[in-house]
């Protein structure tokens, strides 16, 4: 068998490139770059540990500021009540919630009987309703004026004999009064400008009324208090 010896120049060089040179080339190439890549990831790792070994300091001092605040334990404790008190707060409570529901309004019934009787004396004594109802634009002033003073005595009369008046305001007209708060506002009515809320001082304009007894007459039964003045005939 015969053998033949080969000898191999390294000296020599490639003239041209097959497909297996490219693939050659083509597998250094990306062998280098890896190894590259990979170099400059260890760099980096490098790197960042070295600047995690210059914050380390600041970390402790940070962990020491917070170690030296006091500590303050929140301890909580339970009280136990007794259920009788618990039922009493519950019953004030109650109390103090509940409010009193308003009276009722309750609306009387106007008694016609009385104010047609007063008109009955105020015709009969004073001739009221036939000077009210005349038509006074035929009439003159001095014949007007005669006539009022003959009704003005009779209805004072009336007055007089079935009513007894005082005046609500002891002052005199135009002098200067002060109300203060819970003024009775039905038996004084306030004008002007008002603001605010009491005490008011103002003048008093009208000194009001009131009556403090009525004296009307009694009725009979049957008696019809719709007629007035019942009409006249003379035979």
């Amino acid at each position: 068998m015969d053998i033949t010896n080969y000898t191999i120049d390294l000296a020599l060089k490639p003239t041209t490139f097959d497909l297996w040179h490219v693939c050659l080339a083509g597998t250094v190439a990306i062998l280098a770059g890896a190894l590259i890549l990979t170099l400059l990831s260890l760099v980096m790792c490098l790197a960042r540990r070295k600047e995690t070994t210059d914050a380390e300091p600041q970390v402790k001092i940070v962990e020491k500021i917070v170690q030296s605040e006091p500590i303050v334990q929140i301890v909580e404790k339970i009280v136990e009540v007794p259920v009788e008190k618990i039922v009493e707060k519950i019953v004030e409570v109650e109390k103090i919630v509940q409010i009193p529901a308003p009276a009722p309004v309750v609306l009387k019934e106007a008694n016609a009987d009385a104010a047609l009787q007063l008109l009955y004396l105020l015709q009969n004594d004073a001739r009221f309703i036939d000077f009210i109802k005349e038509d006074m634009s035929g009439h003159s002033d001095e014949d007007v004026g005669m006539v009022a003073r003959v009704i003005h005595e009779g209805c004072n009369k009336v007055l007089d004999e079935h009513f007894s008046f005082s005046p609500i305001a002891k002052e005199n007209e135009g002098d200067s009064i002060t109300l203060l708060e819970g003024y009775d506002a039905a038996k004084v009515r306030v004008t002007g400008n008002i603001v605010g809320n009491p005490p008011f001082t103002g003048k008093i304009i009208h000194k009001g009324w009131q009556v403090t007894d009525v004296r009307l007459p009694s009725t009979v039964q049957g008696y019809n208090s719709n007629v007035i003045a019942p009409a006249e005939v003379e035979l």
